[in-house]
């Protein structure tokens, strides 16, 4: 079982729209759509802005009045591949 104790984001990459590829410091990378996470806090044009606090290894957006905990990032983005690759 994997525990997602200190579970911190390293680095991301924007693909396209809401799109990224998360990079955490257990070594995996998932790439996946974060529209349903954050559509509702971040629109289109301020996706630009996703950064990682460096501290708390969190994905951050308009200079840290939003941000998502890498646990929630891990959890999400594992339930996004399991339902695309079932589909």
């Amino acid at each position: 079982m994997r525990t997602l104790d200190h579970m911190k984001l390293i680095k991301i990459t924007h693909l396209t729209a809401y799109t990224f590829t998360l990079f955490f410091e257990n070594g995996e990378n998932k790439e996946a759509n974060l529209k349903e996470l954050i559509a509702k806090y971040v629109n289109i044009e301020q996706i630009k802005t996703a950064q990682i606090n460096s501290e708390w290894g969190c994905l951050e957006f308009n200079e840290g009045k939003v941000d998502i905990e890498p646990q929630t990032l891990y959890k999400f983005a594992c339930n996004a591949n399991n339902i695309s690759a079932a589909a």
